[in-house]
């Protein structure tokens, strides 16, 4: 790598010690994950999350047959589909080359390998990967939505969304702190999504919901025999997500017995099964959520110190949806495009864009969501109004005299809010509601957020 970047990793599935060596000499400037049977490699794809698969199709048990590489094939495109899979195969083998193409293989090589021109190969898969990734991000923020299945258009939660994106990159831990409803699930998917670990597993666990008894056994799992009714073995959550993400949910309500079993674990990174004595490493990230006061100290606290302290290296405050009632209009129109299915429903009516922008929201975007769904499916007009929404005028809250300038840029991003609203997305529509040209229209849409 000539940029002076780190070379992303490149997994190479051979059992040929031969071989291997000659494919570790030729891709020297990467970082290397190998692996020699289909066992091996499917841990280290979940390990490395490489964007580039080397498979050798002759692997043990079938060593001269290509069914256990065809195998390790499906199953590393089910953990990861957007990787890109090089086949290597033996001149007398384009047919399991051929049948690797149609499961999904990126591209087949056949031995003896040359090196400059597997290089050129793995090369151009590489970048194939990086502009894929690209169009994915541009089509989100197309639709307005800075992170996989986050729709926002305030600068408070596109601040929030560049801190995921940040933290995403990096192992760091992050507790998400919010009320009820907004949306810490879906920023902590969002989290995953983006990180090196968006081909593991996102498992989540809501740590309120469980009784207390239970909640050790489903984050740590147990043998069989450690308790009764404990007739087989039972792999935990912290388990199942290896390799990924585990969430966990109201992290404030988890009891402080397991509160001291999750710690050692975030300090060593190994666990035990409830009644087992066996330590079983473990390759799991975990971002924690809360709508508690946790920072309280003291007798009454919902977290030990220590854990505290490891699971907010970056405390990320989610803020609650009367505060930007933007992202309350425009996330009423996604909810809108979702549920009306195959209705002959225009879009939501004036009144209902302003009520929307009024209310306050206590049950945050939950709330919005079910009002929504109800409202597309009750209305009897073409529009979704408010009464549809069962909602009324709301007089605005008090707040202070802004600066013109602040007062001016609010009060258009607030009628762009309304108007692409009210026009269902429609440009058109939107710049006549707005008396304005359609190039005035994308640069606005630029300016405040909606299109990048």
């Amino acid at each position: 790598m000539s940029d002076g970047k780190k070379a992303p990793p490149l997994l190479i599935v051979e059992d040929d010690a031969s071989a291997l060596r000659q494919l570790r000499w030729t891709f020297d400037g990467h970082a290397l994950a190998t692996a020699g049977d289909r066992p091996q490699a499917l841990e280290e794809l979940r390990r490395t999350h490489p964007p580039v698969v080397l498979l050798d199709l002759g692997l043990p048990p079938d060593a001269e047959g290509a069914s256990e590489g065809l195998a390790a094939l499906g199953e590393i495109l089910r953990l990861a589909p957007e990787t890109k899979v090089i086949v290597v195969t033996g001149r007398e083998e384009r047919a399991h080359a051929l049948r690797a193409i149609e499961l999904g293989a990126h591209d087949f090589y056949q031995k003896p390998v040359d090196a400059d021109e597997i290089r050129v190969l793995v090369d151009r898969a590489f970048r194939l990967h990086r502009i894929e990734e690209e169009n994915r991000r541009l089509a989100r923020e197309a639709r307005g939505e800075p992170l996989p299945g986050v729709v926002c258009v305030s600068v408070a939660m596109r601040r929030v969304c560049q801190l995921v994106e940040r933290a995403a990159v990096s192992e760091i831990s992050v507790l998400l702190l919010g009320e009820s409803g907004t949306g810490k699930e879906v920023l902590a998917r969002a989290l995953h999504a983006v990180s090196r670990r968006s081909s593991g597993p996102f498992v989540a666990i809501n740590c309120a919901a469980i009784p207390e008894q239970l909640l050790e056994s489903e984050l740590f799992g147990h043998e069989r025999g450690a308790f009764t009714g404990a007739d087989r073995r039972v792999v935990g959550r912290l388990e199942l997500a290896r390799g990924g993400t585990l969430f966990l949910d109201e992290i404030g309500d988890m009891p402080m017995g397991v509160q001291a079993k999750l710690l050692r674990f975030l300090q060593e990174r190994v666990i035990e099964r409830v009644g087992g004595r066996e330590q079983i490493p473990l390759d799991t990230r975990v971002v924690s959520a809360t709508h508690r006061d946790v920072q309280e100290r003291g007798e009454g606290a919902a977290l030990r110190e220590d854990l505290y302290y490891r699971l907010s290296e970056l405390l990320i405050e989610i803020p609650p949806l009367r505060e930007r009632p933007d992202d309350a209009v425009v996330l009423a129109q996604h909810f809108f495009e979702r549920f009306r299915d195959e209705r002959p429903l225009q879009g939501l009516a004036a009144d209902a864009v302003a009520a929307i922008a009024s209310h306050a929201w206590p049950g945050n975007v939950r709330e919005l969501e079910n009002r929504m769904k109800r409202a597309v499916v009750m209305t009897e007009g073409s529009r979704v109004s408010a009464r549809d929404l069962d909602l009324g005028a709301a007089a605005a809250p008090d707040a202070p005299t802004p600066r013109l300038e602040d007062a001016v840029h609010e009060a258009e991003r607030r009628a762009l809010t309304r108007a692409w609203a009210e026009a269902g997305g429609n440009v058109s529509q939107a710049s006549k509601l707005l008396g304005v040209s359609r190039p005035t229209l994308y640069k606005l849409l630029k300016d405040h957020g909606f299109r990048d």
